[in-house]
């Protein structure tokens, strides 16, 4: 796993090892970055369930002004900050060892771009997106990567369903502000 673009291409990523980590491929991160590619520069990006960092490293690496990684596993925290120590992206970045309802519950910042990729068929996606819009700025877009047949709403609060792309058995879906659809 590389960096694909930006201030730190090409540099390798570690990665989580285990049947219970399930890493963005390289494919899903292409698309999910082509879908916001004019929307990463200096905003601030939330990678919710972050495991190895890749998402919100990818950002950085193409300019977002700061990038939240929360992830509750200890080993994903851990590899998370290796990742961002090799690819010198270590000041734009805050990393939470805690779970997402807590994270969500004491957090007071804005985001810009919420990436959400949660273990699947577990219902944290459905909680998470729950609870994720109200830390949104209003020109914000949520990333939901979960498998085809697991069901999510056409909205959560202000937030509508934008775009789903498939990739696979999984798809991408976009949230933005009803407003701003």
């Amino acid at each position: 796993m590389r960096v694909i673009t930006g201030s730190a291409r090409g540099r390798r990523l570690e990665t989580l090892e285990g049947e219970d980590v399930r890493p963005t491929t390289d494919r899903i991160k292409e698309a999910v970055f082509s879908i916001i590619q004019f929307e990463t520069e200096g905003r601030v990006f939330l990678d919710l369930f972050s495991g190895s960092g890749q998402m919100g490293i990818e950002a950085l690496s193409r300019g977002a002004k700061a990038a939240h990684f929360v992830d509750s596993s200890k080993k994903s925290v851990e590899t998370t900050k290796r990742n961002l120590k090799t690819t010198k992206l270590e000041s734009g970045a805050k990393v939470f060892q805690m779970d997402f309802h807590s994270f969500l519950s004491m957090n007071s910042q804005r985001f810009d771009i919420a990436f959400l990729d949660p273990p699947y068929k577990t219902g944290m996606l459905q909680d998470a997106l729950g609870l994720v819009h109200e830390h949104m700025s209003e020109t914000g877009v949520i990333i939901a990567e979960n498998p085809l047949n697991e069901e999510i709403l056409s909205n959560y609060g202000d937030f509508v369903l934008d775009r789903q792309y498939r990739y696979g058995k999984i798809k991408i879906t976009t949230f933005r502000h009803k407003d701003y659809v």
